[in-house]
């Protein structure tokens, strides 16, 4: 089996890796950093004892990026039977192609990468896609005038927008993920989101987020182990293949909130991202 994880070089991406790696499949991390993720897939490689673990240079944040890497990955791997759509940001700052870095990373990057290699997960039958989202969805909201005027989900600047903004784009994760799978329905490719929980990782490397300015709340985090739980279910769980589009937390379904599967907005968002992303 191939399986493919971006945002892999640490944290929930890496622990995902290396228990898929264990159970024997070539896994291709894909990740922005050589340096970084080189170092992961030594890592991988030596905990696993399986050598069918390699990295594919991928920038979400550059649209040329992702293309070049779905042609090569075309190209050079004739199976995908897993997409895990882990990698994501806080940050402020604007992409290679002028979207705002958060929407462009956690939200847009991961819709262009998907649809161009859906045609690969179909041919390899039952197929996943993953797309870890966050709890923090229930912050999010999308202004889609001030997406077509900005290119942007809101304003950023201070650590509180910053962590709307992340919101926002987690709430786009959850949309994107219902949306595909109705487009998926027929198809033996099915589709989850999940909320990792509360994990220490280095999302907020780059920024202070103002809920980490309560001491008490790393009391709450866990370890990227415990983090890659519920990815890991919705990988290789049997049986909830008609729970396609839903939403999974502590391994297992929970209910979202009407925003967060709003069949209109969801379409709207798909056919945005179509044009944004230059699929339309």
């Amino acid at each position: 089996m191939n399986w493919n994880t971006n945002g892999a070089n640490a944290g929930i991406g890496k622990a995902t890796a290396l228990e898929l790696a264990k159970r024997g499949a070539r896994v291709i991390l894909a990740c922005r950093s050589q340096e970084r993720a080189e170092a992961a897939v030594r890592d991988i490689k030596r905990e696993s004892g399986n050598a069918e673990v390699v990295y594919m240079q991928l920038d979400l944040a550059s649209l040329q990026s992702v293309r070049s890497f779905a042609e090569t990955f075309l190209k050079t791997e004739p199976r995908l039977d897993l997409l895990i759509n882990n990698a994501g940001l806080i940050l402020e700052g604007k992409t290679e192609d002028g979207f705002g870095m958060i929407f462009g990373v956690n939200h847009l990057g991961h819709f262009l990468l998907t649809l161009l290699l859906l045609e690969r997960l179909k041919e390899c039958g039952s197929s996943r896609v993953i797309n870890v989202s966050s709890t923090s969805y229930t912050l999010g909201a999308i202004d889609f005038n001030y997406l077509s005027t900005h290119k942007e989900l809101g304003v950023g600047g201070s650590s509180f927008r910053l962590f709307k903004l992340y919101g926002h784009s987690k709430l786009c994760n959850m949309l994107f993920t219902h949306e595909l799978a109705k487009r998926l329905q027929g198809t033996s490719v099915t589709c989850y989101s999940v909320h990792p929980g509360p994990v220490k990782t280095e999302i907020t490397r780059h920024t202070i987020i103002w809920y980490f300015y309560v001491p008490t709340s790393w009391l709450f985090t866990v370890d990227p182990d415990s983090g890659a739980q519920t990815t890991l279910h919705c990988a290789l769980q049997e049986g909830i293949e008609p729970l396609s589009g839903r939403y999974f937390s502590n391994c297992a379904e929970e209910e979202v909130l009407p925003k967060a599967k709003d069949d209109a907005v969801a379409r709207k968002l798909w056919e945005v991202s179509e044009r944004l992303s230059g699929l339309s």
